[in-house]
């Protein structure tokens, strides 16, 4: 499995979570989690993963967003252990058009895969832009960013719907795909006193949240697919911060705790130029 592969499921929910109402800003912020193996099965050969994932969120509306996202996993299995590392970075811009990204992929401080390109929704279609692994251009059916996904994800929460069906582009493996996304929102809910990361929130610690579940599916894969490729459930806040994460591969599953959590300042609103 590439080490790209096991931050897959996170990855386009730390962007993902523009339209061009823009009624809900997102909070800049680090959060960092502590990853742990949730379940395994016996074809899996996983016997324990743990790790830490980084997720930066900077920018604005005017400005456009920056994600700098770091995940880390010690994977063992019955027969060796191999330490993954995805350094990834990316930037969409405000009215959600335009989107770059570059992804390095390590194994055991080994350098495995390198992505890097850009992307613009043109008309009916997404074009594709590769620098690396090598260069090329690639159409795709027109979709969403990963910034887009998220307001789109809060917007429909506040509004009370509670299940529904879109796609994203995020840059993730190849960069040469888009993913199909079934999302299921519940009722919002207040953290408990019991909850294990709220003395983390800080100011959020009385902030409301919605339990979310997405389901993604491989647009280019032909044949009724009704299996996902991974599956997320998280906990979302109103400024973009998730957090409680169980992050589903179907063999197996990885749990991210939230341990510590900075908020940005944040700009003033203001009509963009």
């Amino acid at each position: 499995m590439r080490a790209s592969r096991l931050a897959l499921a996170f990855f386009p929910l730390a962007f993902a979570i523009p339209s061009v109402s823009h009624a809900s800003p997102l909070a800049p912020h680090r959060a960092v989690y502590d990853l742990a193996l949730d379940q395994a099965s016996e074809r899996s050969g996983i016997t324990d993963i743990t790790g830490r994932m980084v997720y930066e969120f900077n920018g604005s509306a005017c400005e456009g967003y920056t994600v700098k996202f770091r995940f880390v996993t010690q994977i063992q299995t019955r027969d060796v252990s191999r330490l993954t590392d995805q350094q990834t970075t990316t930037f969409e811009d405000g009215e959600g058009k335009n989107f770059s990204f570059v992804t390095r992929s390590f194994v055991d401080q080994n350098p495995e895969s390198e992505t890097k390109g850009t992307a613009e929704l043109e008309g009916d279609k997404l074009v594709v832009s590769l620098e690396k692994p090598e260069e090329g251009m690639i159409d795709l059916p027109t979709t969403q960013f990963p910034t887009a996904h998220l307001e789109e994800m809060i917007r429909k929460a506040k509004a009370g719907e509670t299940f529904y069906n879109t796609s994203l582009f995020d840059g993730s493996e190849d960069a040469d795909r888009v993913m199909t996304t079934t999302v299921v929102v519940g009722k919002k809910q207040v953290p408990l006193d019991s909850d294990p990361e709220k003395k983390v929130l800080g100011s959020l610690a009385s902030d409301g949240f919605w339990p979310v579940d997405i389901a993604y599916f491989d647009e280019s894969k032909t044949g009724g697919e009704e299996t996902p490729e991974y599956r997320i459930s998280f906990k979302l806040h109103e400024n973009g911060m998730s957090r409680d994460l169980v992050m589903d591969y179907g063999d197996f599953a990885m749990k991210g705790t939230l341990v510590n959590l900075a908020l940005f300042p944040q700009s003033e609103p203001k009509t963009c130029k």
